[in-house]
């Protein structure tokens, strides 16, 4: 076995079929199925389950396919801190963040890097299920996370970056539009409410938040974009509670700050000890214009 043949199966895995995995790889398909079958036979057991829909990977293909991506992510770091040492800034960098954070900072921040360091890729995973984001920082697979809160098992180095706050979404034409004052959450609990996909952190904090103030609003939808959900909302589905900087634009009037204001801090975790790369984006993100408690739509 070699590292080639664990980042084949990662394509296939990832893409879900021989034939889009092979022209991601430039590969020819037979050759590709080939170099599957036999990565199947030196292990001694079937990584996948052909179908008519394509290649699902079996359990045993789901145990080997982590630790191939703990693999493939040493390799790269390895020629990354080659590189770097002779002031090549280049590799890939890995970052998961929370639904919502960074959505505008985020791309800046990564814009000006590529600016100055052409040769650097990045990967975000956005939003992983808690059992994803345990396993990515069990594995040391995560540079940085863009967060609430560091999830557990990241022994990251923490930086507050500033705070994040919440506004709500009411449709076109909505009578509360009308008043100046910002709303309150007992004003909504009538409404139907457009929520997020339970696994997330973004639901999961409307969920306590909801229950920390005795509020069981009607859930008429649920999301799993914040824009969705905004659009959702703009059509008359129902309410939604959107981070500020989220809000997608050409949707600032429908969104209304809250009395009490509603905020949590943006938290940027790095590996204790980072590379330039990482270093580099911290300072990027550091630059950037991150939200203060101030009850408006972030701009």
């Amino acid at each position: 076995m070699n590292l080639r043949q664990y980042e084949y199966a990662l394509a296939v895995a990832e893409e879900g079929s021989i034939t889009a995995a092979a022209e991601r790889l430039g590969l020819a398909q037979p050759s590709l199925s080939q170099q599957i079958g036999t990565l199947e036979k030196q292990i001694g057991v079937r990584l996948f389950t052909r179908t008519q829909h394509g290649m699902t990977p079996t359990v045993a293909g789901r145990a080997f396919l982590a630790e191939a991506e703990v693999a493939a992510t040493a390799s790269r770091r390895a020629f990354t801190a080659a590189r770097a040492a002779e002031g090549d800034l280049t590799g890939e960098l890995i970052i998961a963040v929370y639904l919502g954070l960074g959505t505008r900072r985020l791309p800046r921040a990564l814009g000006e890097l590529r600016r100055r360091h052409p040769h650097l890729q990045v990967t975000i995973h956005e939003e992983p299920d808690p059992t994803d984001m345990e396993r990515l920082a069990r594995q040391g697979t995560l540079d940085m996370v863009l967060v609430h809160e560091i999830p557990p098992g990241c022994l990251f180095d923490v930086h507050k970056l500033g705070e994040e706050s919440y506004v709500a979404v009411l449709p076109e034409g909505h009578p509360l539009l009308e008043q100046d004052a910002p709303l309150v959450l007992g004003d909504l609990a009538g409404e139907g409410w457009v929520r997020y996909r339970r696994s997330s952190k973004l639901d999961e904090y409307l969920a306590r938040l909801l229950s920390d103030r005795g509020l069981a609003p009607r859930t008429v939808g649920r999301a799993s974009q914040i824009s969705t959900a905004v659009r959702l909302a703009s059509e008359g589905l129902g309410v939604a509670i959107a981070p500020s900087s989220a809000i997608p634009d050409g949707f600032e009037h429908l969104a209304r700050p809250l009395n009490p204001a509603l905020s949590e801090p943006v938290l940027a975790g790095v590996r204790r000890t980072p590379g330039r790369a990482e270093s580099a984006l911290l300072d990027e993100l550091k630059r950037q214009d991150w939200p203060r408690i101030d009850g408006g739509v972030d701009r």
